[in-house]
């Protein structure tokens, strides 16, 4: 947990939730604060590790890195593999894969902070966020050519590509993934415009289950869930994000490899839905890459 990230603080709310709820399950866990990319290989050796439960957000945890230097030791880990989690959490190589599968994205391109977008076809409003990042982290709804340097601006101090996409306004519905099955569909009401980062921590927020859509829709919300699961090549658990539109269209926002796990993250809100406990959701998480070890 931890990590140098902008995602530290919550990584390491994560972290303790599940150090906490796998020494419940009477675990031996360890908790481990990575805190530098020059050390991290000492410390992981110096644990003497028999598999590693990530609940690192952010750089370094999402983007594969964590999880290749795991390969190199080899130390079984939970969640994809370093690949997956790079096609995850870079939102071009995501876009990519999704749009190509015939799955329904906002339209979106990537540019660099020079180009600012100019090419963009679509009107506003945009959502602009950096290509590489989470937890809403740089992320503007723009409803103005006048407004888009400033976003492009904000959201270049964590990526060099920025993506900018077309503003559906909708209602915003997360689907968690468990042992590759999907859990009940959340409805997030956001305090705010849409669920930026003061909306997920702050306080405020809303969150629906059973989401407040028809029978049809929840379970069109979990096949496009789990296909965007298996697309990525996602391993035992992931959270993907998506829009119901004014249409009545669903469009995919993005996955999460390694969601949240504190006490207000979503996928141990769903699994809770679906009666498996804080703890239970630990372990199976846990034993998934012992699963994977052995396949």
């Amino acid at each position: 947990m931890g990590g140098w990230s902008s995602e530290r603080p919550i990584s390491l709310k994560s972290g303790s939730a599940v150090v906490i709820g796998l020494k419940e399950a009477g675990c031996d866990a360890i908790p481990l604060d990575l805190k530098d990319s020059m050390t991290v290989r000492e410390e992981i050796e110096r644990a003497g590790l028999d598999v590693a439960f990530i609940a690192l957000h952010g750089h370094f945890g999402e983007d594969g890195g964590i999880q290749t230097l795991l390969d190199k030791l080899g130390i079984p880990y939970t969640g994809s593999s370093a690949e997956a989690s790079r096609r995850a959490m870079d939102k071009v190589s995501f876009r990519k894969i999704v749009t190509e599968a015939k799955i329904r994205m906002p339209e979106g391109a990537a540019f660099s902070e020079v180009e600012g977008g100019r090419s963009f076809s679509h009107g506003p409003p945009w959502v602009v966020k950096p290509a590489i990042e989470g937890s809403s982290i740089g992320v503007s709804i723009v409803d103005t050519e006048e407004e888009l340097p400033k976003a492009i601006e904000n959201a270049a101090r964590y990526s060099s590509s920025i993506m900018i996409e077309e503003y559906i306004k909708g209602r915003e519905i997360t689907v968690g993934i468990l042992q590759d099955q999907t859990l009940p569909p959340i409805e997030i009401v956001p305090k705010n415009r849409f669920y930026d980062y003061e909306s997920k921590y702050g306080g405020g927020t809303e969150y629906l289950i059973p989401a407040r859509i028809s029978d049809s829709k929840n379970q069109e919300a979990g096949k496009i869930g789990l296909a965007v699961h298996q697309l990525i090549g996602c391993l035992s658990f992931s959270r993907v994000d998506m829009i119901l539109g004014k249409d009545g269209e669903l469009y995919v926002l993005e996955v999460n490899t390694i969601p949240g796990f504190t006490n207000k993250s979503l996928l141990p809100k769903a699994a809770a839905a679906a009666g498996v406990s804080f703890k239970e959701l630990c372990v199976k998480i846990l034993e998934s890459a012992l699963v994977a070890k052995n396949e």
